[in-house]
């Protein structure tokens, strides 16, 4: 798997992965399947452990991100932000290839094609070598959706948001009311809770920043669903 040189957010199906270098973890972002679907690992420096969001699509193309920036034995954890099948195709899969232990959403985990080790929700972490993210549970876009949160202890936070944030606004929700749901959770735990220079990496496209896109919560509020 190529990588980019610099670090933009941005990379695309069938294109080279993105690896962003913070002090103790790195990022490394790619793009799977028809959905131009998000995949991230985060490797903690000094153990090597990793921690995979999203086995969505491709596993020969996920498993060759993971040899190019960790080491397949040390995929210790594997997170899924939610249930929908884009952002799961290659979850048995992995599992069966990586053997970590595996995370969701409580309400989201009966409908997984492989059932998690452990479900989360806010205020769970998930550790992976010395480093740890944070479990924040966003219901709308499904109802056991969540987001990670890594709080880098030399800059801004790191949150991986599934399909609940993207630039421009929510994910797509059912109806009315899961919309006023998620935008109510994003609004008290995620934008209510992070500083504007936390950077956003959604389930799907470019990444973003909590600072581009808090200006636009009234918009979205109004928009509506």
């Amino acid at each position: 798997m190529d990588l980019l040189d610099q670090y933009t957010g941005h990379v695309e199906p069938g294109g080279p992965a993105a690896r962003r270098d913070l002090r103790d973890v790195s990022i490394t972002k790619v793009s799977v399947g028809p959905m131009d679907n998000n995949a991230y690992l985060l490797v903690d420096h000094a153990s090597g452990e990793t921690l995979l969001i999203d086995a969505a699509n491709e596993i020969d193309r996920l498993l060759d991100t993971v040899d190019t920036v960790a080491e397949r034995g040390k995929v210790k954890r594997l997170a899924t932000t939610h249930k929908h099948w884009d952002h799961v195709q290659s979850l048995e899969d992995a599992v069966k290839a990586l053997s970590p232990t595996t995370y969701a959403g409580e309400q989201d985990a009966p409908e997984l094609p492989v059932a998690p080790d452990h479900t989360v929700g806010d205020g769970d972490t998930v550790e992976f070598g010395g480093s740890r993210v944070e479990i924040i549970h966003l219901d709308g876009h499904t109802p056991g959706s969540i987001a990670l949160l890594y709080r880098d202890p030399a800059g801004s936070g790191h949150l991986f948001t599934g399909d609940s944030l993207f630039p421009g606004g929510p994910g797509k929700t059912a109806g009315p009311a899961e919309f006023t749901s998620l935008l109510d959770d994003l609004e008290a735990k995620v934008f209510g809770q992070l500083g504007d220079d936390t950077h956003v990496y959604p389930g799907h496209g470019d990444d973003t920043t909590l600072g581009t896109e808090r200006p636009k919560l009234p918009e979205w509020r109004e928009r509506g669903w």
